[in-house]
C-alpha cells in the first residue's frame, strides 16, 4: 500500500511526491501520459522565485527576462527595466521531466500511461499499459490539471471559472530580455509575446470567449508561420474546498491559477509543499478524515490564499476596462516615480504590495477609480475567506 498516491505529473504533481517521498512516505505518480512534460500548456515564463520553488537546474532554461513593455492599442507604451533578471523563460517539458525524475531520485515510484478512472474505499482504479490496476492507498494527492477527472470522482465543486488559451512558438526577432503584454488583444485578460530563443517568439493569448479568433488576428502581426501551437485551460477562482474524502487537491486541479497572469507553478508547487506536510501528519497519527485534511487549506490560505483572492477581485475589474481605460492607466503609469516603483516592489507571483502602492499615488488613483468603482472596492476591502 503507498502512503500517499499523487494523480499527475505535472510541477505540482512531483513536488508533491518528492516532498512526501523526502519526509519518508511511500509515494507513487500516476501519469495518463506516455512522457512527461506533454502536451506543453504553459507559456513557460517563471518568476525567479517560481523557478527557484522547482529546484531544478537551469538545463530547461532558454532565456532570461529582466524588463517588460505593456502596449495599448490607442499608442501608450510603457517599458520598464529591472537591470537584473526578473523570470526565466523555460523549456516546459525538459523542467516537467527533471521536477519528475527529482521526485524519483527522491524514493517516489511513478507509472506512465496511465490513467485513475475510479476510487473505491481507499483504492484507485487504473487502466495503462500495465492493464487494469487497483492500487490502494491512504491519502490522495490530486494534480492533474484544471478539468481534474479525480475532482469529479471525489465529487468536489470546481474553479469558479475556466478561461482558454493558444499559444505558438513563431520565427520572430526581437529583444532577448523583454516580455510583451498586450491587453487590448483580449478585452477580458491579454495577450503576450515572450522571447523564446534565438529568432524565435512565443506569441499567446488567453481569456473567456472568441479566444481561437482574437489568437489568429493577434499572431498575424509576428508571422504567418506557426513553429509549435498549443491550447490549454486556465482555471480562475479556487474551488470551494480543496481537501475531502482523504484527497487533497494542489495546483490548477485546486483551481491555483493567478488570475492576474494565469501563470500556476509558483503556487502550484508551494501548494504541494503544505500537501506533503499535511499528508505526512496523517499518515504518522492514520488519521485521514476531513478535519484532519482541513489543515491544508489553512496552510496554503495563510502563504497564498490572499493573493489569490486580491488577484481574482483585480481580474473582474480587468472584463470591465476598455481600450481608451487601458491607455489611460498606460500613461498614468508612464512616469519615473511610478516605472521605479513598479521595478522595485514588482512581483509575478504576489502583486498585492504593488498594486495597493500604485493605489496610493492620487494621479493612478483616480484612474482608476473612474474605470471602475465596483471593482476597486472589492479589491482594497472585498474577501473571499
Amino acid at each position: 500500500m503507498y502512503d500517499v498516491i499523487v494523480v499527475g505529473a505535472g510541477p505540482a504533481g512531483s513536488a508533491a511526491a518528492r516532498y512526501c517521498a523526502t519526509l519518508g512516505l511511500r509515494a507513487l505518480i500516476v501519469e495518463e501520459h506516455a512522457s512527461v512534460g506533454y502536451p506543453v500548456q504553459c507559456a513557460g515564463l517563471l518568476s525567479t522565485n517560481a523557478f527557484s520553488e522547482c529546484n531544478v537546474s537551469e538545463d530547461s532554461v532558454v532565456q532570461v527576462v529582466r524588463g517588460a513593455t505593456l502596449h495599448s492599442s490607442e499608442g501608450c507604451e510603457l517599458h520598464f527595466d529591472a537591470g537584473r533578471t526578473k523570470a526565466y523563460v523555460v523549456d516546459r517539458g525538459a523542467l516537467d521531466r527533471e521536477m519528475a525524475e527529482n521526485a524519483v531520485s527522491a524514493g517516489a515510484d511513478i507509472m506512465l500511461k496511465t490513467y485513475a478512472y475510479d476510487i473505491r474505499d481507499n483504492v484507485l482504479y487504473t487502466k495503462g499499459v500495465d492493464g487494469h490496476r487497483e492500487i490502494p492507498f491512504r491519502l490522495l494527492i490530486a494534480a492533474d490539471g484544471p478539468r481534474s477527472p479525480i475532482r469529479g470522482i471525489r465529487g468536489m465543486k470546481p474553479p469558479l471559472r475556466f478561461y482558454s488559451g493558444v499559444q505558438a512558438d513563431v520565427p520572430y526577432e526581437m529583444a532577448a530580455d523583454v516580455v510583451h503584454l498586450y491587453p487590448d488583444a483580449s478585452p477580458d485578460f491579454f495577450a503576450y509575446a515572450i522571447p523564446a530563443g534565438e529568432g524565435r517568439v512565443r506569441v499567446g493569448l488567453a481569456g473567456g470567449a472568441d479566444v481561437q479568433s482574437r489568437f489568429s488576428s493577434f499572431v498575424r502581426t509576428f508571422s504567418d508561420s506557426c513553429l509549435h501551437q498549443v491550447t490549454g485551460t486556465i482555471p480562475m477562482g479556487v474551488m470551494p474546498r480543496t481537501y475531502g474524502a482523504r484527497t487533497l487537491f494542489v495546483g490548477d486541479a485546486a483551481g491555483f491559477a493567478k488570475p492576474t497572469s494565469g501563470g500556476g507553478v509558483y503556487t502550484g508547487v508551494r501548494s504541494s509543499r503544505h500537501a506533503a506536510d499535511v499528508a505526512a501528519v496523517c499518515c504518522e497519527e492514520d488519521r485521514f478524515d476531513d478535519f484532519s485534511l482541513s489543515s491544508y487549506e489553512s496552510l496554503w490560505s495563510k502563504d497564498f490564499g490572499k493573493e489569490l483572492e486580491f488577484g481574482y477581485h483585480f481580474l473582474q475589474m480587468r472584463t470591465n476596462i476598455a481600450a481608451k481605460d487601458i491607455n489611460d492607466i498606460c500613461r498614468a503609469l508612464n512616469t519615473p516615480e511610478i516605472k521605479q516603483m513598479i521595478v522595485e516592489y514588482g512581483d509575478m507571483d504576489r502583486p498585492k504590495e504593488l498594486v495597493l502602492r500604485l493605489l496610493k499615488n492620487p494621479t493612478f488613483f483616480r484612474v482608476a477609480r473612474t474605470v471602475a468603482k465596483a471593482e476597486l472596492r472589492g479589491l482594497l476591502f472585498g474577501g473571499r475567506r
